[in-house]
């Protein structure tokens, strides 16, 4: 790799592990020349929000049986 590009990635070391992984997708879809959209990025920033509340423990985890319970519940009205 160029001195630029080692620079670079040693910057983006020390980036929360959250941005690194935007910054991973990023250069990856710059490579196959897909972008995500203004909705996928708000999925994206929504399921972070998520699960970094999980991590913190300010919401409880749903077993697979009560979510698929409640799905089909949904559905069958």
């Amino acid at each position: 790799m160029t001195t630029l590009a080692l620079t670079i990635e040693k910057q983006a070391r020390k980036l929360s592990p959250t941005e690194r992984e935007r910054l991973a997708e990023r250069l990856m879809a710059s490579m196959t020349g897909e972008r995500l959209t203004s909705v996928d990025e708000a999925w994206v920033a929504e399921a972070e929000q998520r699960f970094s509340a999980w991590k913190r423990k300010l919401t409880k985890p749903l077993s697979v049986s009560k979510s698929l319970r409640d799905i089909r519940k949904d559905l069958r009205r």
